[in-house]
């Protein structure tokens, strides 16, 4: 009992680091909560459905769902964000836009009926004298490679050497001829791809609806709010925070657990505020 709530805990703080990760990326560098996030999530979540009754390979949904999440943000920073950065309100607008646009979208396609996608991964093993789903736990090795490999990026990389120079101070990378129109480009065509991935990887643990973005776009942002712009910060809210969402949802009332990370933020942010 104890070692399955134990991998409980840490999976699905893994799955939410994954869901949350696209989102920090874009409010790091674009100062932007990107409302959209939980509509590039339905989309990846589809792309699943898609591959399922194609009969491909479960494993060609986050690849193919990336690709629609750059593809689609790219055209969508090219021609309505570009212009709004300047204007934070217009932004959390036009995104939220978006979100409606995509969802409404998906649902002309697919209808409002529930999907279920095909799990690369169906088989449990034994992990300390406890059964648990095999999946769950590549999702938690998963979330490691993806925090790893955008560190590496950030720090190690030509492009993460300049998102941080946008990152510190916007201004003085403009002055030092840096382009932060191409930075910003990139950057919300990778968070956009990896919620876009986050949805596929998220398909075999979920039922697949049009709305399903909305609880976890709410809880990426409660992250995000408390993590601020740091990778190691999302990934000990993303433990503290699903963590005790998990306790309260065994212990207590499922219903309450849907809300504790929203409950815990917002104590941990007022918290924050008298402290500073």
């Amino acid at each position: 009992m104890f070692t399955t709530q134990l991998l409980d805990v840490v999976t699905t703080a893994g799955v939410l680091y994954i869901v949350a990760l696209g989102l920090l990326i874009v409010y790091g560098v674009l100062k932007i909560i990107n409302l959209a996030h939980g509509a590039f999530l339905a989309a990846g979540a589809y792309a699943g459905v898609v591959t399922t009754e194609l009969g491909w390979n479960p494993w060609t949904a986050p690849l193919l769902a990336f690709v629609i999440g750059v593809a689609v943000a790219a055209l969508v920073e090219w021609r309505v964000l570009r212009g709004l950065y300047a204007r934070p309100l217009d932004t959390i607008l036009a995104t939220w836009g978006l979100n409606i646009i995509v969802v409404q979208l998906i649902t002309l396609y697919f209808g409002r009926e529930i999907h279920f996608a095909e799990s690369a991964i169906g088989r449990a093993i034994n992990v300390g004298g406890a059964t648990y789903s095999e999946y769950r736990l590549v999702l938690l090795l998963l979330a490691v490679v993806l925090g790893v490999a955008v560190w590496l990026v950030m720090q190690r990389t030509q492009i993460g050497i300049v998102a941080r120079a946008v990152i510190m101070n916007e201004e003085l990378a403009q002055a030092l001829g840096i382009n932060t129109g191409l930075v910003r480009f990139v950057t919300f065509g990778l968070g956009a791809g990896l919620a876009a991935l986050a949805g596929a990887l998220l398909t075999p643990l979920i039922s697949v609806h049009p709305n399903l973005g909305v609880p976890w776009l709410i809880n990426a942002f409660m992250l995000v709010l408390v993590a601020g712009v740091s990778l190691a910060n999302l990934a000990l809210a993303a433990l503290v925070l699903g963590g005790a969402q998990v306790l309260v949802s065994s212990y207590g009332n499922p219903v309450l657990g849907s809300l504790t990370i929203v409950i815990l933020a917002v104590v941990i942010l007022r918290f924050r505020t008298i402290t500073i």
